[in-house]
């Protein structure tokens, strides 16, 4: 059955550049956006590649007056944001470009904001809770994976609650967004990994979603095809160009649709877990995939099907039925392939702790939106479960 024609809202950057040394644009696009005083959002890991040194040149050289912020850390907190917009008040700043993963460009999203959106930050937990536009930003990624740079959302975590605060406000969207594949290249098997089926879950759950809509859906399948037609060949061999670019699109491809349908389960239920055990995002997600999406796919048997066919694991004469059966088991063999581990077997997560926590993880999950957009809503004690499958 087609999807009911309702109204939907889409939101994008005005502008995004794509291709190889398409960053070295950066300047020109400064320049028609008025840009004088630039606070440049990034991390120490970006500092040491030479890549802020390099966009620090390309702004500088556009008549910018540049100053540096690189307290960013890994899910980043509300302290990162406050140490930021300290830092942007400082400088006078009248811009802001952010360069990096989804971390640094989620800050500097929120930092942007936060002069015209004032307050306590957990006031802006949830849907349009920011009425403000910000700063201008310009958002320059340089992993495959969050589709931050395309997006409305930006995920901060309450140091004081040890919660991930998830926002989805249209002033957080980027007005520009530069995606150059060649700032990909250094990333490390493992990142590249983890990010890689971010996206994967960015366009399965936008696709998937009860929240889907039609300009959301051929960007979550083609975001689902580009990343099994280049993931494996990414993470086998990182010069790639090819599969680096294709990456890096599907990446865009993917924050493009969730952003303007939504995220559903597995990221109501990654969430809780980064909070409590401080997992990468995406590794989260990627622990968690297999076990979702076969808890999920009887509730919408076409939708999961496009997906297996999308990424080749059935054929366009599979059943549905066949074709959903075989994606769990290609997405769990996806993960052993790109040597993601399961939860039990990550760095610094303990049983004893699971065990602790699992129940109030599966409450924050619930407490986020996000499991109320999956195909087949689950109960709390479901979502227990889900996580000690996934254990």
């Amino acid at each position: 059955m087609p999807d009911p024609l309702l109204t939907s809202r889409f939101d994008a950057p005005a502008t995004i550049l794509t291709g190889g040394g398409s960053r070295r644009q950066l300047g020109n696009l400064a320049q028609e956006l008025r840009a004088k005083r630039v606070l440049l959002v990034t991390d120490v890991g970006i500092v040491e590649l030479g890549i802020a040194d390099e966009i620090t040149g390309i702004l500088t050289d556009a008549g910018c007056d540049v100053h540096r912020f690189v307290d960013v850390q890994p899910d980043p907190t509300d302290r990162n944001v406050a140490e930021g917009v300290l830092a942007l008040r400082q400088h006078e700043a009248d811009f802001v470009v952010a360069v990096g993963g989804g971390s640094p460009i989620d800050t500097a999203k929120v930092i942007a904001v936060r002069q015209a959106n004032e307050g306590p930050l957990s006031e802006y937990m949830g849907l349009h809770k920011i009425r403000q536009p910000g700063v201008p930003l310009i958002a320059v990624p340089t992993t495959a994976g969050t589709g931050s740079e395309a997006t409305k959302v930006a995920v901060i975590t309450d140091t004081d609650r040890d919660v991930k605060m998830m926002m989805l406000s249209a002033p957080l969207l980027p007005r520009a967004a530069i995606v150059d594949y060649e700032l990909s290249l250094s990333m490390p098997k493992g990142l590249t990994a983890a990010v890689g089926v971010d996206t994967l879950t960015h366009g399965i759950e936008a696709y998937v979603s009860k929240k889907r809509n039609v300009m959301t859906n051929p960007l979550a399948l083609s975001c689902i095809k580009l990343v099994g037609e280049h993931l494996r060949t990414a993470w086998s061999n990182g010069e790639d160009r090819i599969a680096r670019e294709g990456m890096m699109l599907a990446a865009c491809q993917g924050g493009l649709a969730f952003s303007n349908s939504s995220v559903c389960l597995v990221h109501g239920m990654s969430r809780p877990i980064g909070a409590v055990f401080h997992l990468p995002h995406g590794l989260s997600n990627a622990i968690l995939l297999p076990t979702v999406t076969a808890f999920s796919w009887e509730s919408a048997t076409e939708r999961y099907a496009d997906v297996a066919r999308a990424l080749g694991c059935a054929s366009q004469i599979t059943s549905d039925q066949d074709a959903c059966r075989a994606l769990p088991n290609y997405l769990q063999e996806l993960n052993e392939f790109l040597e993601l581990p399961r939860l039990s077997q990550c760095k610094n997560v303990i049983q004893e702790t699971f065990d602790q926590q699992v129940e109030k993880m599966a409450s924050d999950a619930i407490a986020s939106g996000s499991p109320a957009n999956n195909p087949r809503v689950p109960s709390q004690s479901e979502i227990v479960d889900l996580y000690r499958q996934a254990w």
